[in-house]
């Protein structure tokens, strides 16, 4: 067999491609409603969320190639028969396009998050006022990226589209760079996050300072030193404590490091789910192109399954992340006693 990932018999071929076309469906619909969300909600139209836009995009259009390949594949004739050959090679370099640019736009994301909540103003102003050049970074890296792997080599077809039927070639062009960019995500996540942290570490070290000033300024107001100038009544002495007791200040941190954990760790679930999402098919390319053996169908099938589901996975995270659950419950569910 000249392509290893590629299911042996009718009856595989057949299986193979209505899992890909149902997972296709839930891509599809996870990206279109990121983007319709983009579209209904103004509070999702900042400039993080165009790039979760951008994303939502790439996913959508990445998952309708699926779906289109796999859909001819479960007709009369397969995408890998030769008179189907131009739709394949079309086939192949829109998956390779959409593939790339989603890894492009992740990596554009973190980088721009990281630009902005590490109070970066001279890079943050920039890219927020160039969002053109920001937008057309991963469309013209895939596109070239793309073009080039039509004309050096060529895209047939690997079982349920058409792609680089060569493991090794997958391998090297597609799967070392995407975990190059993973790698740089995590790398950028963690130092986010400790930034964070040491920030609110040192807020609240100044916080305990102040108190203990405060608490100072009252034993002195006891031993008849200098009063505070706190003073807004006539009332004795625990009046005044009152006034200066640190709980108030207390429970502004008590909510303010949640939000920063929280934040925090929503960054890092992105390249978390993108770890897991290509783990299995970078294991069976790795050991595809090592051993030169198939691996068997079931596997095979998961490894495929995965790529394709990369649309509604995105559509969780984000879908979590940016409270777009809470805003559609809104229009389905309206508030009662409103009037």
């Amino acid at each position: 067999m000249g392509v290893l990932s590629a299911p042996s018999s009718p009856e595989q071929v057949r299986t193979l491609n209505t899992v890909i076309v149902i997972v296709s469906v839930f891509s599809a619909v996870g990206a279109g409603w990121i983007i319709l969300s983009f579209l209904l909600f103004k509070t999702l139209r900042t400039f993080r969320h165009q790039l979760i836009l951008g994303l939502a995009i790439s996913d959508f259009w990445m998952a309708i190639n699926f779906l289109s390949s796999a859909a001819v594949n479960l007709g009369p004739t397969t995408i890998g028969a030769p008179k189907s050959k131009p739709f394949c090679s079309f086939n192949g370099f829109m998956i390779q396009v959409f593939v790339v640019q989603t890894d492009y736009w992740v990596l554009t994301i973190a980088v721009c998050t990281y630009l902005i909540l590490a109070n970066h103003k001279h890079q943050s102003s920039w890219i927020q006022e160039h969002r053109i050049v920001i937008w057309a970074f991963p469309w013209f890296l895939s596109t070239l990226w793309a073009a080039i792997g039509l004309a050096v080599v060529g895209y047939g077809d690997i079982g349920a589209w058409c792609w680089f039927t060569s493991d090794t070639v997958r391998l090297l062009v597609n799967f070392i760079p995407r975990w190059l960019i993973i790698i740089s995500i995590l790398g950028l996540y963690v130092r986010l996050y400790f930034i964070i942290h040491t920030a609110h570490n040192r807020f609240m070290s100044f916080d305990e300072d102040a108190v203990g000033s405060l608490r100072t300024g009252s034993s002195m107001t006891r031993s008849g030193g200098p009063r505070l100038s706190l003073n807004i009544s006539s009332g004795p002495d625990d009046d005044c404590e009152r006034v200066v007791q640190p709980a108030p200040t207390h429970t502004r941190i008590g909510r303010a490091s949640p939000v920063l954990k929280r934040i925090s760790y929503q960054m890092m679930v992105y390249p978390l789910v993108y770890i897991l999402i290509w783990t299995i098919p970078t294991t069976i390319r790795i050991y595809q192109s090592t051993t030169g053996k198939s691996a068997p169908f079931a596997i095979g099938t998961v490894d495929k399954a995965c790529i394709v589901f990369q649309g509604f996975a995105d559509a969780i995270v984000y879908g979590f992340n940016e409270h777009t659950w809470k805003l559609w419950r809104t229009i389905f569910f309206k508030p009662v006693g409103g009037k």
